[in-house]
C-alpha cells in the first residue's frame, strides 16, 4: 500500500491505482473505454461535427487513442475523454441545440491540451483522410 504523501489533502488523495493493482487499473479502464469509443465515436462525431470547431484535432486524438504506440497513460486520458463524448447521457444532454456539446468540448479541450504532444503527424493525416472521405 502506498505511504501517505505530505501533499495529500483528503484521505485517499495519495492512492495510486497503478501501484496498488500492479499497473493494471488504467489498462482495464482504458480497454472498457476503448470498446465504448470504437462503437460510438463516428456516429457521435457525425452528430457533433457542426458543434465542434476542432473536428480535425478530435479525430486525430481518436487515432492517437487507438494507437498501441501511444503511452498507456495518454491513451487512458484520451479514451476517457472520448468515452464521455460518445456517452448518450452526460451533464448537458447533447440534443439541446447549441449547448448540448459544450460540456463534451470542455472535457476534450482540457485533455487535448495535456496530451497534444503525443498526437503525431501520422494521426493527423489519418484524421484528414477520414474526414475527407466522410464529406
Amino acid at each position: 500500500m502506498p505511504r501517505p504523501s505530505a501533499s495529500a489533502t483528503y484521505p485517499g488523495d495519495d492512492f495510486d491505482a497503478d501501484t496498488a493493482y500492479g499497473g493494471f487499473a488504467h489498462e482495464a479502464r482504458a480497454e472498457g473505454n476503448e470498446r465504448r469509443v470504437r462503437r460510438g465515436f463516428w456516429p457521435t462525431m457525425k452528430r457533433a461535427a457542426s458543434h465542434v470547431p476542432f473536428a480535425d484535432e478530435l479525430v486525430a486524438a481518436y487515432y492517437c487513442a487507438l494507437d498501441r504506440r501511444t503511452p498507456l497513460r495518454v491513451r487512458a486520458m484520451l479514451l476517457g475523454a472520448l468515452a464521455y463524448f460518445v456517452m448518450p447521457v452526460d451533464m448537458v444532454p447533447d440534443i439541446l441545440a447549441g449547448i448540448g456539446f459544450t460540456d463534451d468540448v470542455t472535457v476534450l479541450l482540457g485533455v487535448l491540451g495535456v496530451v497534444r504532444a503525443h498526437i503525431t503527424d501520422e494521426h493527423r493525416t489519418a484524421a484528414r483522410q477520414a474526414l475527407d472521405s466522410a464529406r
